[in-house]
């Protein structure tokens, strides 16, 4: 009886470990997604965004380090696993520029999960590409 019982008790926590770590998952943009974007296939630049959920908004900065820049916006329609991406930084030279992205979010029950779409960086039109480890 008390081997049965033990059983139990074993496997009413390994279940509830379970649930309590897929509930950690939290918010699908939350995370650090890394990947690239540019405006054809050899010429790319490489891209890390860290977000995460505040409970009310995503909020996060693109190339984390020195040259670090804010997300101003970011909205998810979860309805078509739409995702929206604005923030402020600084061209090449140092100007001002204005980055626009919208894209895909794929793979939603993975961990791993993906972001293509279009990228647009002042007057440049390209695309990207992140993943989240």
């Amino acid at each position: 009886m008390r081997l049965k019982a033990a059983f139990v008790f074993c496997l009413l926590a390994g279940l509830f470990l379970t649930v309590a770590g897929l509930a950690q998952e939290g918010h699908p943009l939350t995370g650090v997604w890394y990947g690239d974007w540019g405006p054809n296939a050899t010429q790319r630049n490489h891209l890390t965004v860290q977000m995460q959920w505040d409970g009310k908004n995503v909020t996060g900065i693109v190339n984390p380090g020195p040259d670090s820049y804010p997300l101003k916006l970011v909205t998810l329609d979860s309805s078509k696993w739409m995702v929206h991406i604005e923030a402020d930084a600084k061209d090449d030279k140092g100007a001002p520029a204005h980055f626009v992205a919208d894209g895909k979010l794929e793979n939603v029950g993975s961990y791993n999960r993906t972001i293509t779409g279009t990228w647009n960086y002042g007057a440049t039109k390209a695309t990207f590409k992140l993943r989240r480890d």
